[in-house]
């Protein structure tokens, strides 16, 4: 008996289906590459619950006969490629064949299709990947097709959905994309029969733009030109002021397809370094040409991946080019009349970016600069602590601080610290400390080292200083701390604000502020206008997807109000429908993050007492609102074993 056997054609296009149809921005991915590629200059998209219930998209492009479209519905036919060796000039965005029967495969899908000079049109019907009804129809030039009830036949995978709102906001994200990369095509989205996205079609890119993200964004591009051999770059980049939180709007084309990589996107980190804040990103529209047979798209079926035969050579590219862009004009006159020299020391400066941008993005570093520090310096410093033990003791009894307050003396062995903090030792130590509560074990993480002691008990944590300007270094009698300050005082404004959250105090705007959103954004405001002002923005519409804002929360720099906002719609937008409560609670945590001291702050050592003290006083002071750890433990024990110093 045979256990092996062959599946059947519509068991595979379900498979395939996996892969290729993931969510409705999937299909409509397929669909409008498809579209591209049949040479349409206007195409029109219609989505209803998120593309869940419905899906239309109509291009004029060339359209099909009857027989092109009764193999276009069939595994593997397409009319992209035809040998093995087109794959490595692929100059189409689809080439695998496999779109339309994996999505005909997983809803109700309607094609309808006419060429130039055919009378009528050809329908094709399929559900569920039944067998297709075929027939004549009258439409016009080009293709619709209509996807109805996505996953209706596979309803496990169509729980796994999130909401509505989500996923139009992923269609809108993709539509935007391909807009930018392709200005010379009109574009249209219509989400619940309003207009999401229009473009002109005209072919200027900064048109497109101002067309999807506005007026305000528009006057803040920079123009970007590069051009080498045989890599040539072209686009947009901001001005430093205007970011955003996430590079949600950050495209990069290369040969005309979308794609994502971590070196274009790091050499653009590099390029803005210490020019903006290590959290935002700017807007980029980046289009590069290289030869096709030197990448290699066939690499994921969604086609979003591309290898490039040399990374380190795009890299370089990006990072000079958006270089070039954001520097300021006087400068760039300067280096010009500075001759060979001055281009000798650029490139040197730009191969020393490339070459540490291409290590971390192998090592999978987080920060350049940790990865080019110069080791620290340490001296001696004994003396200058047991000094500043005698004086905490007179500025004690000043302030008739208890007598159980004072610290332990220091131990007879050198206390080695850096240098550049030796100098600031007597005032670290020579202010009374808070008493904080002891941390469990439970949320030390080091390894191997295991937790022993789980008895809560009443300590003094003395800081001592900062490591990096972001984590705080502590101790009591039990061990030693390190205090994340970032996530810390997010904890500390977490609790504040929900502590008063319905009744957070405002303050009004003297000049209200003007702020364009997409239409996404837009909408989702519309719908929250309730919570947002229980959160402390006043927001009114003020014209088509612009609103004004007429207060902010107390804490809040009016000048950080729209990034605030911003980030409140991006945790709106992930939530799977989410409860009135959710939605504060995912509000407040934005807005905790947002507003906390940021990593690389520089803190004194009140401001450092001050911290714990108040992170003390919160009902969860071990995670951040967002689950990361605020503070990790060394006990004296765990000390002991790393220092090889048990059985003494």
């Amino acid at each position: 008996m045979s256990f092996v056997h062959v599946l059947d054609d519509n068991t595979i296009n379900k498979i395939a289906a996996g892969e290729v149809v993931e969510r409705p921005a999937s299909v409509i991915k397929e669909l409008v590459e498809n579209a591209i590629d049949a040479h349409a200059d206007r195409i029109e998209v219609e989505i209803t619950a998120g593309g869940t219930s419905f899906m239309r998209v109509s291009d004029n492009g060339i359209g099909m006969s009857r027989q092109d479209a009764e193999l276009a519905i069939l595994r593997h036919a397409t009319s992209k490629i035809v040998k093995v060796d087109d794959l490595l000039t692929i100059g189409t965005l689809g080439f695998r064949g496999e779109a339309l029967p994996s999505i005909a495969s997983v809803s109700r899908f309607t094609l309808t299709t006419r060429q130039a000079g055919d009378e009528l049109g050809t329908e094709i019907k399929i559900s569920g990947g039944s067998l297709p009804e075929i027939g004549e129809t009258g439409c016009g030039i080009g293709t619709t097709i209509r996807v109805e009830d996505l996953f209706f036949n596979t309803p496990a995978r169509k729980k796994f959905l999130k909401t509505n709102n989500t996923e139009g906001g992923k269609i809108n994200e993709f539509i935007v994309k391909l807009a930018i990369s392709n200005p010379q095509i009109a574009f249209k989205l219509i989400n619940n029969n309003k207009m999401a996205v229009s473009t002109p079609g005209n072919g200027d890119l900064k048109d497109t733009l101002q067309s999807i993200y506005g007026g305000t964004v528009g006057s803040a591009l920079l123009p970007l030109e590069f051009e080498d051999e045989d890599i040539r770059l072209s686009g947009f980049v901001t001005k430093p002021s205007a970011i955003r939180s996430s590079r949600s709007w950050q495209t990069f084309i290369v040969n005309g397809r979308i794609i994502a990589n971590r070196a274009i996107a790091r050499a653009i980190d590099n390029a803005y370094h210490a020019l903006i804040p290590k959290t935002g990103y700017p807007l980029v529209a980046l289009n590069i040409q290289v030869p096709q047979d030197t990448v290699d798209v066939n690499v994921h079926p969604q086609k979003s991946e591309m290898k490039f035969e040399d990374e380190s050579r795009v890299f370089k590219a990006v990072y000079k080019a958006v270089l070039d862009a954001i520097r300021p004009k006087d400068e760039v006159r300067q280096l010009g009349q500075l001759g060979n020299m001055a281009a000798g020391v650029e490139q040197a400066e730009i191969d020393r970016h490339v070459a540490h941008g291409m290590q971390e993005i192998l090592l999978e570093a987080k920060d350049v600069e940790r990865a080019s520090a110069a080791p620290a310096r340490y001296v001696p410093v004994y003396e200058e602590r047991r000094q500043a033990a005698m004086q905490w003791r007179e500025a004690a009894a000043r302030m008739e601080v208890p007598k159980t307050a004072e610290p332990p003396e220091p131990e007879p062995q050198p206390v080695f610290v850096p240098e550049a903090e030796a100098e600031t030792v007597h005032e670290m130590v020579s202010v009374p400390v808070p008493e904080m509560k002891h941390v469990p074990e439970s949320v030390s993480v080091p390894e191997p080292m295991p937790v022993e002691n789980d008895r809560e008990q009443s300590c003094r944590m003395v800081p001592i200083g900062q490591v990096d300007n972001t984590y705080i270094i502590a101790q009591d009698a039990d061990g030693l701390y390190i205090v994340d300050q970032h996530a810390a005082h997010e904890r500390i404004l977490f609790d504040r604000f929900s502590a008063r959250a319905g009744e957070i105090p405002v303050q009004q705007l003297l000049v209200h502020l003007m702020l364009d959103f997409s239409s996404h954004e837009a909408e989702i405001i519309e719908n929250n206008l309730a919570m947002l002002k229980e959160l402390g923005f006043g927001l009114e519409p003020a014209g088509p997807n612009q609103f004004r804002l007429t207060e902010v929360p107390a804490d809040v720099p009016s000048g950080e109000a729209e990034d605030f906002i911003r980030e409140i719609l991006a945790s709106l937008e992930e939530l799977h429908k989410p409860s009135a409560a959710e939605l504060r609670q995912a509000a407040i945590a934005t807005a905790s993050c947002k507003a906390a001291i940021k990593a690389g702050f520089k803190l004194n050592f009140r401001q450092m007492e001050i911290l714990l003290a108040e992170l003390n006083d919160t009902a969860m002071p071990y995670t951040c609102p967002h689950g990361r750890p605020t503070i990790i433990k060394f006990s004296t024990d765990e000390l002991a074993k790393m220092f090889k110093r048990t059985g003494f």
